[in-house]
């Protein structure tokens, strides 16, 4: 079985598609540090961001929607962060909320502080997603161990990115033998099972971990992925990292402005 969860688009022809994996990830890093660090009242160079995250993704060729269903899988996360914070957050109150026995007050300072996690969190899972959508997941790994990223880091993302999938179709195997051998029962049967499963589960990851870890070894295997082919840093690359980092200058001029 194959999952394409990661992957999907990374294979396209796009002028984004083409760059150095280098060049993207320095320049989304230096993209996210900048959104991250700016204040939160400032709405205009919000929007001024949106709209270069907006010609990213229009140069990318691959559908708008792809990006907001990746931003949509964040929120549920960011929300049950901030969600109280407008209630809690003291300062001036905004509006009041008075229905049946909730009587609460929503401040200036809770918004903003709302605001602030919600426009950096999408704006930033907007950026990752784009760098992972026009990169194949390899091709990351090589630019960051050229960035000089520690090779052990490296070596076990490589190896979490191979082996999730294999331990996914484990799971789908132990689930369909599951199924088909249920005729019903309690909840508190079924919970057990469950766990049995994910006990035999963990189990069978770390025996096929020393299987795999015993072969690497005796095919001579000192730490490091070696590729056959080179990264090339073109003029694209030189002539996309210039029109980013004027494009953020003008920002940053119209902020200081």
């Amino acid at each position: 079985m194959e999952y394409h969860l990661i992957d999907t688009y990374s294979k396209r022809d796009s002028l984004l598609h083409r760059l150095d994996p280098r060049t993207k990830i320095i320049v989304f890093l230096g993209l996210i540090i900048m959104i991250v660090l700016t204040p939160p009242k400032q709405f205009i160079t919000f929007g001024q961001y949106g709209l270069l995250i907006l010609g990213l993704v229009i140069l990318s060729r691959i559908q708008v929607w792809f990006y907001i269903s990746r931003a949509l899988l964040v929120m549920p996360f960011v929300l049950m962060i901030v969600i109280f914070v407008p209630f809690l957050k003291e300062g001036q109150t905004a509006f009041r909320i008075d229905f049946w026995f909730i009587h609460a007050q929503v401040t200036h300072e809770g918004l903003i502080v709302c605001w602030n996690a919600l426009v950096k969190s999408v704006s930033s899972v907007l950026l990752i997603t784009l760098l992972v959508a026009t990169t194949p997941f390899n091709d990351i790994l090589h630019g960051l161990t050229h960035l000089r990223i520690p090779r052990v880091l490296i070596t076990m993302v490589s190896f979490m990115y191979r082996y999730l999938f294999v331990l996914l179709d484990e799971t789908e195997r132990m689930q369909h033998a599951r199924l088909s051998r249920w005729f019903g029962g309690y909840i508190r049967r079924q919970i057990k099972v469950i766990g049995n499963m994910i006990g035999l589960l963990f189990i069978r990851s770390y025996e096929r971990s020393e299987r795999i870890y015993a072969s690497m070894l005796a095919r001579g295997f000192d730490g490091s992925i070696r590729r056959i082919d080179n990264l090339k840093f073109r003029a694209a690359d030189a002539v996309f990292a210039a029109v980013i980092v004027a494009l953020l200058t003008i920002i940053w001029e119209t902020y200081n402005l």
